[in-house]
């Protein structure tokens, strides 16, 4: 990746940072999340969860069911993950209803504005602990669909979940810009943002790329990769500029939705 920055022509400010070597900011959070009584371990794999009749689907497929919720006395010596108690979470902000969703809607709706003849006013937005700006526009996080998700994996210390919120406020990121694929984890990411106490940043969900197929550019389809091109010979840092100035490569497309 570092290789691929530099071909691009991109820099970065001071060294760069492996998540590997902040187990211990991980290990912190997930500590004082367990202490708000808002964690819980999880004994079930992704079989158990699929072959659960009672497994809600979500915005991104199966929703954990709560099998392992309240447990009296696990047993922690068997492989487990810590799960977010999403129900206990959410009781924990503390949000007025200060937002109407669009006519006819549900009242909080996933990612809803007002109503094109109302406007946010900045006492709304920093009444409410869950909004977050994206683009310019005020999104109310709605976590609530994702169910119990996991913080800590039973092969990793930290879920991307934990590690990304964290590692964005140790850092002082103030603006992010990734694919709309990553839109539902936001809603996640405020919902930590805020039982952890930390800042918000400013985001961005741009539209994905899609190959000569129609296909988003993803590994599993054999996508070009920017390694790949840089071992070709290609120029970088004309690739860069071509980008900056708003021309894709050929065959290659920005998503319609």
């Amino acid at each position: 990746i570092l290789a691929d920055l530099e071909w691009l022509g991109l820099r970065w400010d001071g060294e760069v940072t492996f998540q590997s070597r902040r187990l211990p900011l991980y290990q912190a959070a997930l500590d004082r999340l367990r202490a708000m009584g808002l964690l819980y371990p999880c004994f079930c794999t992704r079989a158990d969860i699929a072959a659960s009749a009672s497994a809600p689907h979500g915005p991104e497929g199966a929703v954990y069911p709560g099998t392992c919720r309240g447990l009296g006395a696990p047993d922690l010596s068997r492989p487990h993950c810590w799960r977010l108690d999403m129900g206990a979470a959410l009781s924990k902000i503390v949000t007025p209803d200060l937002f109407r969703g669009p006519p006819g809607g549900e009242r909080g709706a996933r990612g809803s504005r007002p109503a094109s003849e109302e406007q946010w006013t900045p006492e709304q937005v920093r009444g409410d602990r869950l909004v977050w700006n994206d683009h310019g526009h005020p999104i109310r996080a709605n976590p609530a669909p994702q169910g119990d998700v996991v913080l800590a994996r039973k092969d990793a210390p930290a879920s991307y979940h934990l590690a990304v919120t964290i590692d964005d406020a140790a850092q002082h990121i103030t603006h992010i810009i990734r694919g709309k694929d990553l839109y539902e984890a936001t809603h996640v990411h405020r919902l930590l943002q805020a039982l952890l106490d930390l800042p918000t940043p400013e985001y961005r969900h741009h539209a994905l790329l899609t190959g000569p197929d129609g296909q988003r550019l993803a590994k599993r389809h054999n996508a070009p990769t920017l390694e790949g091109m840089r071992l070709s010979g290609m120029d970088g840092r004309a690739l860069a500029d071509q980008l900056r100035a708003g021309t894709l490569p050929v065959g290659i497309a920005s998503a319609k939705a």
